[in-house]
């Protein structure tokens, strides 16, 4: 089969490294708006060839891994595509693109997330095992047709991911508690050291810790202030339960309750029991 990519930075990228491993793949095509980003991925090996929007649409496979808006965007132009095709979207959050699959296309569309990535962006950042033995949350698959669920199974199971399924809605409740918070509170983190310490500081007392925390604040703004966008009620929710956490210890230092500090930190590590 011939599979086209449409974003060809660190996730589109990285899946057109893995899918030349996958024999059922004859042919890896890419398509992306920003020239640079077609002329790195072609000088290292993302894709066979780049082509143009009309002869992307031909593939029999075609992956989306481009910010939500433009995902929802992408969508609207296939309504002329052929029955057979298999739509797959990457996109971080699922529930609005759900609602905006053109009914005429419902059957070829498979919304899914793979919950992999890194802080860095752009083609450069691609890497061949980025989603293997990762987990991929296909949603709402029972709306996709037979033909595009097994092409979607078999796929991201030949680059070697786990499939889960699971409702949209349900799907991006979750993604902000475990992915969407953690980036808001990465980007806040780094905006306050920047505004309290100055650059020699940060350089000579940076150590292990902050470096983990900030890690995430390198992220991509364009792609997280859509993500943030998109899950905006369910991230707020989430923002509100961490204040909580935040207002708690900061009491507890306030009043001097060590031992109350102590059995907070030690309900926390219980995190890393499950992971």
């Amino acid at each position: 089969m011939t599979v086209g990519i449409v974003g060809l930075g660190l996730m589109g990228g990285s899946m057109g490294l893995a899918l030349k491993g996958v024999a059922e793949v004859g042919r890896v095509v890419g398509y992306d708006h920003n020239q640079e980003h077609c002329e790195t991925a072609l000088k290292h090996n993302l894709v066979d060839a780049v082509v143009s929007w009309e002869e992307l649409k031909k593939s029999d496979v075609i992956f989306l891994a481009i910010p939500v808006e433009g995902i929802i965007k992408a969508l609207q132009e296939f309504e002329e595509i052929d029955e057979k095709t298999t739509v797959i979207d990457l996109g971080s959050t699922k529930s609005k693109i759900v609602k905006e699959i053109p009914p005429s296309i419902r059957k070829n569309v498979v919304a899914a997330h793979p919950m992999t990535g890194t802080e860095k962006f752009g083609p450069e950042a691609a890497v061949a095992n980025l989603y293997r033995d990762k987990i991929v949350v296909l949603c709402n698959i029972e709306q996709s047709g037979e033909r595009q669920r097994i092409t979607a199974y078999t796929l991201f199971e030949a680059i070697g991911m786990r499939v889960v399924t699971m409702d949209a809605d349900e799907h991006d409740r979750h993604a902000a508690y475990i992915s969407h918070l953690p980036h808001a509170i990465s980007y806040a983190l780094a905006n306050a050291v920047l505004a309290q310490e100055d650059v020699n500081s940060i350089l000579i007392l940076a150590a292990g810790g902050f470096k983990d925390m900030s890690r995430l604040a390198k992220s991509s703004p364009v792609m997280w202030e859509e993500i943030f966008k998109q899950n905006r009620r369910n991230l707020l929710e989430a923002m509100d339960h961490f204040e909580e956490e935040l207002k708690s210890c900061r009491k507890m230092i306030n009043d001097s309750n060590w031992e109350g500090v102590r059995r907070w930190m030690k309900e926390a590590n219980r995190l890393h029991d499950i992971l």
